[in-house]
């Protein structure tokens, strides 16, 4: 008897990310080699860490690799953050840390962070988490971390992306790869919330239920605990997959506009470097605002702070200008227009 059908998703998911991280990361010296085998061409085995919060996502996830790293001789570890947002979060990331060793991952280790105020408590916890998961990468010689983001949790991104207006990339959530050299994987991006949760509970994992995911202090809880049911009840099941397949649709439109953009930015720059505004004004706008956004980021501003009505202001100085001065953006970034040229830098 083959296991659950929960159990049986899971770890077909972390197997095909697994494949794709031997495949991506390995030269392969020729076209029969496995992955395996060329993961081993050039010395030790390839470590893969998983982020693990003690979730029924994450654990379900570091039970899958666990199971699944050995079959492709793939070393499996562990990394668990302490935010130190709550009272004894130095204990329950100990715990954490004792479970994955019982699974027999190796090496986990829990890094403790300090969380700042930038971007407001989601986005501040968010960085430090994943500086924390760079820096751990970086420390063990990592190939790839797996996090456990689900189907829900993506048609919770795409909503948030929506109501934040930023277009089409904020609309196609999260990326199945992501990071430096492709370092983040997503395995769980296909399932949803409760076969992570099911693959705990027949396998009688522990989990721990973060008291922030259900506290309406939180956007993205009240989103999950209010928006999303009440979307449901107001148009039918079927929300969340819809959302899923947004994503992805809209992601495929955003890489396509991206590459457009960066092939673009070449040919609207004078001789000096600067951006000539009449070669903007004859791009298609949604090519002319990336090619924009790339220069304000470029010139110092946080992506994550840099919103779709800072770059629509900035377009205004090539579609609308009526000699208005210069615009200040994030990060101390401004962008003015003198002599036909588009300046962006520093202030």
């Amino acid at each position: 008897m083959g296991p659950h059908p929960a159990v049986a998703a899971i770890r077909l998911a972390v197997r095909r990310v697994l494949h794709d991280v031997l495949t991506d990361s390995a030269v392969v010296s020729s076209p029969t080699a496995s992955p395996a085998s060329a993961a081993r061409l050039y010395g030790e085995r390839p470590l893969v860490l998983v982020a693990c919060s003690g979730g029924a996502d994450s654990m379900a996830l570091a039970s899958a690799l666990a199971f699944e790293a050995p079959k492709l001789s793939v070393r499996a570890g562990g990394i668990t953050v302490d935010h130190g947002l709550q009272s004894g979060s130095d204990l329950r990331a100990a715990e954490v840390v004792a479970r994955l060793a019982a699974m027999r991952l190796d090496p986990v280790e829990s890094v403790a962070v300090t969380v700042g105020r930038d971007g407001g408590p989601e986005a501040a916890a968010r960085d430090a988490r994943y500086a924390a998961l760079d820096a751990a990468a970086e420390r063990h010689g990592a190939t790839a971390v797996l996090l456990g983001h689900t189907r829900d949790d993506q048609a919770e991104t795409v909503l948030l992306g929506l109501a934040r207006g930023s277009g089409t990339r904020s609309l196609s959530g999260m990326a199945a790869v992501s990071g430096t050299a492709g370092r983040y994987r997503r395995p769980f991006l296909q399932l949803d919330r409760q076969t992570a949760r099911k693959a705990c509970l027949v396998q009688s994992i522990p989990v721990w239920d973060d008291p922030h995911n259900s506290d309406p202090a939180y956007t993205r809880s009240r989103l999950r605990h209010e928006g999303l049911p009440a979307l449901e009840k107001c148009l039918g099941k079927g929300v969340v997959e819809a959302l899923a397949r947004t994503a992805q649709l809209s992601r495929d439109d955003a890489d396509a506009l991206d590459a457009w953009a960066a092939d673009a930015d070449h040919a609207v720059r004078d001789e000096t470097g600067l951006l000539d505004c009449a070669k903007l004004y004859a791009l298609p706008p949604a090519v002319r605002r990336r090619v924009l956004r790339r220069a304000v980021i470029a010139a110092g501003a946080p992506a994550g702070s840099l919103f779709a009505r800072h770059i629509e202001e900035v377009d205004r100085l090539i579609t609308g200008w009526r000699g208005q001065g210069a615009i200040n953006l994030p990060g101390r970034v401004e962008a003015m227009r003198q002599g036909g040229r588009l300046v962006v830098r520093q202030g």
